[in-house]
């Protein structure tokens, strides 16, 4: 265990109170993972907690949790606890515990409920170690009664299962596909948040083929065709599905994402493609599409011009060459020039350009 973890860990014990880091950080502990989200479980109040490490009352103390980071680690305290109730599929009624164990208890699955002290012991009262060994997404207790309280666990099942190449146990899984009804009732933000991890883990496409063969593409109304390609940015991914416009896309999202389909359409990446849509969406397009990043930066290195305002003959030349009003007509022209040097008909060179639209244009 890091130093700084151990400190946070001394200073709540010093304080007379219980304190273990658990869940993720545990798990990824033990599978060789590195991370630097720290959650850690205490029977002392978001209240003491704040005071113990002197944080303003901006930290966040909802349903018993308190953040900070420091330099490396971002940690979230939380409370021992007990929901007693779900509304929304958040916990509503609160009650703080003393008990390490019955904290563990409510969590969702059994990897997920490890926790470690300060000496680095690792306790395990739900044979979490065994499922990680045995590679299986297990829910700790009832499976009915974790998936009513919140059904984004249906999908959190799905995303560990992507993110760590685990099976989900067997029980679960029919649970699941019996049940796939309950995902309707989670907000399409909450879906994509849950959607956009299992499309940036590596194993994406194995999420990708749960969600399919569970089919559960009506209660995420998403359309997945037959074949999705593989690609590193979930964007990529997005693209080649068909979401309902409900889901919440920021608008730079959305526009890469329409950008990337116009690109799969048109099937090449080419100079007029990179000149119109730029490096990052024919990049990710590109591997969709089996072009390798270092074919398309070295078409990106040699393309002649990457906009029209790269092209040496203006809006002013053009008008005094053709002796002509201004009007639209200068726009057309301008393009005709763009998609010439780009396809390597003509040369960006003055004199080439003025001889080319004096034969075209006049």
């Amino acid at each position: 265990m890091n130093n700084k973890i151990k400190n946070i860990l001394e200073k709540l014990i010093d304080e007379g109170y219980d304190a273990y880091v658990v869940g993720g950080f545990v798990r990824d502990y033990l599978l060789g993972i590195c991370s630097y989200d720290v959650d850690i479980s205490t029977s002392a109040e978001p209240k003491e907690v704040k005071d113990i490490f002197n944080l303003s009352n901006s930290n966040d103390e909802n349903y018993g949790h308190v953040f900070f980071k420091d330099s490396l680690y971002n940690y979230d305290i939380t409370t021992f606890r007990k929901e007693n109730k779900y509304e929304n599929r958040r916990p509503v009624d609160i009650e703080y515990i003393e008990d390490i164990r019955e904290d563990i208890l409510r969590r969702d699955f059994t990897i997920n409920a490890l926790f470690m002290d300060t000496s680095g012991n690792i306790h395990d009262i739900v044979n979490g170690k065994q499922d990680l060994e045995d590679k299986i997404i297990r829910v700790i207790g009832n499976i009915n009664d974790k998936m009513i309280d919140d059904p984004l666990r249906l999908l959190r099942a799905i995303r560990f299962a992507s993110l760590l190449d685990f099976e989900i146990e067997q029980n679960l899984y029919n649970y699941i596909r019996q049940n796939k009804q309950l995902i309707r009732t989670l907000s399409y933000t909450r879906k994509k948040q849950e959607l956009d991890k299992i499309f940036k883990s590596k194993n994406k496409l194995k999420g990708i083929n749960i969600i399919k063969d569970l089919r559960l593409s009506s209660e995420l109304d998403i359309d997945i065709p037959e074949t999705v390609e593989f690609c590193e940015d979930p964007l990529g991914i997005w693209a080649q599905l068909k979401p309902s416009e409900e889901y919440p896309f920021k608008k730079n999202e959305e526009e890469k994402i329409n950008d990337i389909r116009k690109i799969l359409n048109y099937g090449i990446i080419d100079n007029i493609v990179l000149d119109e849509y730029g490096l990052y969406p024919c990049v990710i397009a590109g591997e969709i599409l089996g072009v390798s990043r270092a074919n398309i930066s070295e078409i990106y290195k040699n393309m002649p011009i990457y906009s029209s305002k790269d092209i040496v003959l203006k809006g002013d030349d053009i008008i005094e060459i053709l002796d002509i009003e201004p009007s639209e007509i200068i726009k057309d022209i301008i393009f005709d020039l763009e998609i010439n040097i780009l396809n390597n008909i003509i040369k960006n060179d003055y004199e080439e350009l003025k001889q080319y639209i004096l034969e075209n244009w006049r």
